[in-house]
């Protein structure tokens, strides 16, 4: 049978797109439907723009370190429009640069939003039916706003770059990393930040010695965080959103974000009525090829709900193209994976938590928690984690965790070590370059406790 295209990509993020680029390259005739901006969520509403959000933010501490150390500097004044423009500019050429190079590529994009009719065709808000050899959906996901009475009042992650202005306070309810990273960043920036979270600790699933440590400095940042807290009630006040919580503290903020996670963007694509099996979550279940249960139906990224990070929906694209169009059937490798969350302190980590790693055989436990030579020079209390999780069978370091300045930068290339097998040993070999933090990863010689 002769279909219009070999390939229709339903999501222009990151992995449909280099999927879509890598095709048309080797001559396969692909199209791509995007009924949004081009570059999807990390490009235009996620960590692009978060991670300029947190570089702002840095700067209210730099300047106050700046005098501590000698330099006559004033205070100065954020002015949230002046980056909202350069943001929104920034935004504008990364979205030309994603059209360029699929375009460059020989990929024909829609502008239109695309529904799944069967296994081989779909269908375009503009009526238009495509057919096509094989779809794929790299839809990625979206942030969940709770069912909850006065939840219309709150915003989530993807309004937060159209805020026409700087909230002078704002509430903050979940404990994940996007709230976190949230809090930080209106923190320094210069809002009142309060966050709710109901559950015991933020940043659940990670570490818990590295969780403590990041909640503690939060709260000494100025975030005024409340653990095992629930919001009751909301209402719209003259002044702001009235909010009652489970703590016993009612109080009006200027705005409030929902931060209570993301889910599967497959709602309304049609992929259950073409026979996709889509799991609990609204995730499209597939194999470790991407497959999903009608073959000519392939999905990568955070709609699968596997592991949701930008460089791994990229790694899934280029597997998809291996293994349907160049005939090499390749599996993305989900293990050890490096990650940074950018909490005000940053962490990076990689592999298992000293919690889960005690459940799989006996370890050993490296740590050491100081305060940074550029901090403690000036009488700041920030404190640096370094940490490593190694197994007394084989020696191996099943985890790395690390709290600090420019924590995902160090846990890039300690993932490199971890990924090859790196022994304890393999550390301890390692010259120390000095002075710098990282070099505590590889001159802590005894452990501080085992399991």
């Amino acid at each position: 049978m002769t279909y219009d295209y070999d390939l229709f990509v339903i999501g222009g993020g990151s992995g449909g797109v280099r999927a879509a680029r890598v095709a048309a390259a080797d001559g396969v005739r692909v199209a791509l439907a995007e009924e949004d901006r081009m570059g999807g969520t990390c490009v235009i509403r996620g960590c692009v723009p978060k991670k300029l959000m947190v570089f702002a933010s840095e700067f209210r501490e730099a300047i106050s370190d700046a005098r501590a150390y000698g330099w006559d500097i004033g205070d100065g004044k954020f002015d949230w429009s002046v980056f909202r423009t350069k943001l929104y500019a920034q935004l504008d050429f990364l979205e030309g640069v994603y059209r360029r190079m699929l375009d460059t590529s020989g990929v024909t994009t829609y502008n239109a939003r695309a529904t799944v009719k069967d296994a081989h065709h779909v269908a375009l808000s503009t009526g238009e039916v495509i057919s096509a050899g094989h779809i794929l959906i790299a839809t990625g996901g979206l942030p969940v706003r709770p069912d909850q009475p006065g939840a219309e009042l709150g915003i989530t992650s993807n309004d937060i770059f159209h805020l026409e202005k700087l909230p002078a306070s704002i509430l903050i309810i979940g404990g994940g990393y996007v709230a976190c990273e949230f809090a930080g960043i209106f923190n320094g920036l210069g809002s009142k930040v309060t966050q709710h979270y109901r559950g015991a600790q933020i940043l659940r699933g990670f570490d818990g010695e590295a969780r403590g440590m990041i909640a503690d400095q939060m709260r000494d940042r100025g975030v005024d965080l409340h653990c095992g807290t629930t919001i009751l009630a909301m209402e719209k006040r003259d002044d702001g959103i009235w909010v009652k919580s489970s703590n016993g503290v009612e109080a009006v903020y200027e705005q409030v974000l929902f931060a209570t996670g993301r889910a599967p963007n497959t709602a309304g694509l049609g992929l259950r009525e073409a026979g996709v099996a889509l799991g609990s979550k609204g995730e499209v279940v597939v194999d470790d090829y991407s497959q999903s249960s009608v073959p000519s139906v392939y999905a990568v990224g955070d709609v699968t709900n596997r592991v949701q990070l930008t460089p791994v929906a990229i790694r899934e694209g280029m597997a998809f193209v291996e293994t349907v169009f160049r005939g090499n059937p390749t599996k993305v490798d989900h293990h050890l994976i490096p990650s940074a969350v950018f909490t005000q302190p940053e962490f990076g980590t990689i592999g298992l938590t000293e919690e889960a790693a005690r459940e799989q055989g006996p370890i050993e436990v490296y740590s050491t928690s100081f305060r940074a030579m550029q901090h403690s020079f000036i009488g700041r209390n920030d404190r640096v984690l370094m940490k490593l999780i190694v197994s007394q069978a084989t020696r191996k370091v099943l985890g790395c965790h690390i709290v600090a300045d420019h924590a995902g930068e160090m846990i890039q290339l300690a993932g490199i070590a971890i990924k090859m097998g790196a022994t304890k040993e393999d550390f301890d070999r390692t010259v120390a370059v000095h002075p710098t933090m990282a070099e505590e990863l590889v001159t802590i010689k005894t452990p501080v406790r085992t399991a």
